[in-house]
This record gives C-alpha cells, sequence and structure tokens, in this order.
C-alpha cells in the first residue's frame, strides 16, 4: 500500500511539475493549467455523482458536467481578454466571471429539472445535489486556478505551488506519522484510521511545505527579491495544513455517509481524483486569501 501510494504521488507530482513548467512557458493565458484543470474538475464531478447515486438520485449528468466546466472555463475570461491588473489592484476581481458562471449554471440545474418535472418525489435532493458538484467541483476549484494569476507573472506560479506543495507535503506527514506513532484516534467515526499524533505530523509537513516554496525557491528563481517574513510563512503552512485535514475529513464525510471508501479505483493506492484533490479544494480559499493580502508573496528588493 506504502509503495503503491509512493509510486503513484511520485508520478503524479512529475507530471504536474512538468505540466506546470510548460505552462510557465505559454504566459497568462496558462493553456496547459486550463486543460489540467477542465479534465480533473469534469472527471471529479464523475466520481460525486457516482457517490451520490447510492441515494438513487437521477441527476442531469450533461447539466452538471457542462456546468463544472463553464465555471472552471470562464477562470480564463480575464486573463484571455488580456485586461490589465492582473495580480495588482482588487484582489477579488478574478472571481467575478466564475460567480456569474455560477448563477447562470444555478439556472440551468432549475430549468432542467422544470422540464422533467412529472409528479412529487425526489426533485429537491436532485437539486441540491447538483448546487452541491457544481460549488465543491467548480468553485472550490476557481480558488485554485485563480492562484496562478493572483501575484501576477512568475509569482502565479509560486502561488499555485505553495498550496499544492503545502496540502500535499502535509497528506505525506499525516500518513507517515500516523503509521509510525500514531495511537489516539482524531475523528473515531468518521475516520477511524486518522490520528491526532497523524494530525500534527502532517501540520508539521504543511509547514515544512510552505517554507520551501516560500522561503527556499524565490531565492533560486527570482532576482532582486527577498522572501516575506518567515512567521507568515509558518501561519500560512499552519492555516492551510489544518484547513487541508479538514478537506480530507469533509470527503470522509461524504463517502462515509454513502457507504464508499474510495471515490473511485482510478489512482493505484490513491483512490480516485476526489481523494487526491479534496485536501486541496478545501484549503484553496484560504491560501487565496494568504496571497489577496500579500503576506506570503517575496517582497521586492
Amino acid at each position: 500500500m506504502l509503495g503503491s501510494r509512493l509510486l503513484m504521488g511520485t508520478l503524479l507530482v512529475a507530471t504536474l511539475a512538468g505540466m506546470l513548467y510548460l505552462d510557465s512557458l505559454a504566459g497568462s493565458a496558462a493553456p496547459f493549467l486550463l486543460v489540467i484543470a477542465l479534465v480533473v474538475a469534469i472527471r471529479g464531478s464523475q466520481e460525486l455523482v457516482w457517490l451520490l447515486a447510492e441515494r438513487r438520485l437521477n441527476p442531469i449528468r450533461s447539466v452538471f458536467y457542462g456546468g463544472v466546466a463553464l465555471i472552471v472555463a470562464s477562470n480564463w475570461i480575464r486573463p484571455l481578454t488580456a485586461q490589465s491588473g492582473q495580480g495588482t489592484g482588487d484582489p477579488m476581481a478574478g472571481l467575478r466571471w466564475p460567480m456569474m458562471a455560477l448563477a447562470l449554471v444555478v439556472l440551468a440545474l432549475f430549468a432542467a429539472e422544470a422540464r422533467r418535472y412529472v409528479s412529487p418525489g425526489s426533485t429537491t435532493e436532485s437539486l441540491s445535489a447538483g448546487l452541491l458538484v457544481v460549488v465543491y467541483l467548480g468553485v472550490l476549484a476557481t480558488f485554485v486556478v485563480q492562484l496562478r494569476w493572483i501575484a501576477g507573472g512568475d509569482l502565479g506560479i509560486l502561488a499555485l505551488v505553495s498550496l499544492i506543495a503545502t496540502t500535499k507535503c502535509g497528506d505525506t506527514g499525516a500518513y507517515t506519522a500516523g503509521r509510525l506513532f500514531g495511537r489516539r484516534p482524531l475523528a473515531p467515526v468518521l475516520s477511524p484510521k486518522k490520528t491526532i499524533e497523524g494530525s500534527l505530523g502532517g501540520i508539521l509537513g504543511s509547514i515544512v511545505g510552505a517554507w520551501v516554496v516560500l522561503q527556499v525557491v524565490p531565492g533560486w528563481f527570482l532576482s532582486n527579491s527577498q522572501p516575506a517574513p518567515w512567521f507568515w510563512t509558518v501561519l500560512f503552512g499552519i492555516a492551510v495544513g489544518i484547513t487541508a485535514q479538514c478537506g480530507d475529513l469533509a470527503e470522509s464525510l461524504l463517502k462515509r455517509d454513502l457507504g464508499k471508501k474510495d471515490s473511485s479505483p482510478l489512482l493505484l493506492g490513491l483512490g480516485g481524483v476526489l481523494d487526491l484533490l479534496d485536501s486541496i479544494l478545501y484549503a484553496a480559499p484560504v491560501a487565496y486569501l494568504f496571497w489577496a493580502f500579500g503576506v506570503v508573496a517575496p517582497v521586492a528588493m
């Protein structure tokens, strides 16, 4: 199990690193990130719909998948229309188009359910399931991809990597510490294998990941700049690490309630796309806030 997790984790990290490198060469349009985001969001939507099928819902899948794709793709409207000020001014400006897309998707969900309505039954549940899918896979993914532009230029790549590295180092730290030292259960009903010792190891791993990306990496690639004050980096690691673990528990809540162990068997030793992304999606708004206020960005000298 551990070997499979390490192998798949290494392959996925290498693939992501290569795609982000190509993306950095392509400029602010970020076409490779667009492809990754759409594929991952739609696949995650499929897995979430598969989980929700345990409640015998009959979702209108074309609206779900199309809605998630629309919300994710709308993040590229602003950079592709070459509006000035990416990374400056209002840090929330990049969220305007995705929020408009969300509103349109909500209208489409209601219209689609109204069109097929025959008799009282499960319409309200189907609508609720649809909103869960588009918010979880569309809106939370928006905060992930918006990190690509929030600081502008190369710093956008650094912001995105800071989220991924901090959460995944936290996942690794939690798994390792839990296996080696885990004794006291963290959430015995919700996720019996998680321990307090593992959680503390995860927070430490998140701090290490944040430190490498925000304190070490800027000195390698960004000239005439210095890292942000170290205490902001530590706070970033703690905050993102804790919320990432909450994201893991949030997905466990869904799987436990729906009687599933993994969201799908897609990734050997890691489960499905949702199992891989749960911590990243949940922690993304927190990481976004840190970068929106500029407290973790390198400072020009």
